[in-house]
């Protein structure tokens, strides 16, 4: 398989969450202490096919050691079903792509299609990754990122229906100038990051491998073991917050 555009940006919107852990306790509010939720049972059996070609032995069991840290810890979720809106209006062929890597995920985590995107979980839009241009003083020199086919951004929120707890939302961008087949594959793997995959994996068999490839994998037990000791690892995510 040969490598096209680099594929995925990692973005989170950090700083106000920065403060809040950096700072003295307030009096009112105190973040939990980091820990880990339940598995959730639709991760506790693996049956995700091997890629053709793929020997078992041809790389380690998970990729876990790439995941990167953040702030609260793990970036998973313990609400269920986990819900996703389009934000397409059009029945387009973009549109059934990016339902059909809702799907590929469905067969093994509770994720659902969902209409509103004000109160869904993630939400997948139809638009270019937005480019974050850098200013290099020392070399006088503005620093342009090379276009992207998808990006995956969370930021943090207070839910406040009880018990208040920190919570967070994603927002995908998913380039539509690529063939259905390659806009599935983006989907596919931008989803990844959303459900907590937050890194990439060095082999281009798994769907988290960050460079775009002819024939875009599908989800391998790679992912899946991945997934499933990121949902083991201990995070602030969905804990009470103590008054």
């Amino acid at each position: 398989m040969g490598r096209f555009w680099r594929w995925v940006g990692l973005s989170g919107a950090i700083a106000l969450l920065i403060l809040w852990l950096t700072a003295p306790a307030s009096p009112a509010a105190k973040l939990p202490e980091p820990r880990s939720h339940p598995l959730p049972a639709a991760l506790q059996q693996l049956t995700a096919p091997m890629p053709v070609g793929q020997a078992a032995s041809d790389s380690p069991e998970d990729y876990f050691d790439a995941i990167e840290p953040t702030p609260v810890g793990a970036l998973v979720w313990s609400r269920f079903p986990v819900t996703v809106a389009i934000q397409d209006n059009d029945d387009s062929q973009w549109r059934q792509s990016v339902r059909g890597a809702i799907a590929d995920w469905a067969v093994y985590f509770p994720l659902v299609e969902a209409a509103d995107p004000d109160t869904a979980d993630i939400v997948v839009m139809r638009s270019r990754p937005p480019r974050t241009i850098r200013i290099d003083r020392e070399q006088r020199r503005l620093i342009i990122p090379d276009a992207q086919h998808g990006q995956a951004r969370y930021t943090f929120y207070l839910e406040r229906h009880p018990p208040p707890h920190l919570a967070h939302r994603f927002t995908l961008y998913l380039n539509p100038d690529q063939p259905p087949h390659r806009i599935q594959g983006t989907a596919r793997h931008e989803l990844g990051h959303a459900l907590g995959l937050w890194g990439h994996s060095p082999n281009p068999n798994d769907a988290l491998y960050p460079s775009q490839v002819s024939d875009p994998p599908p989800i391998s037990r790679r992912d899946l073991r991945t997934l499933r000791r990121v949902y083991q690892a201990p995070t602030r995510l969905g804990w009470p917050i103590q008054p």
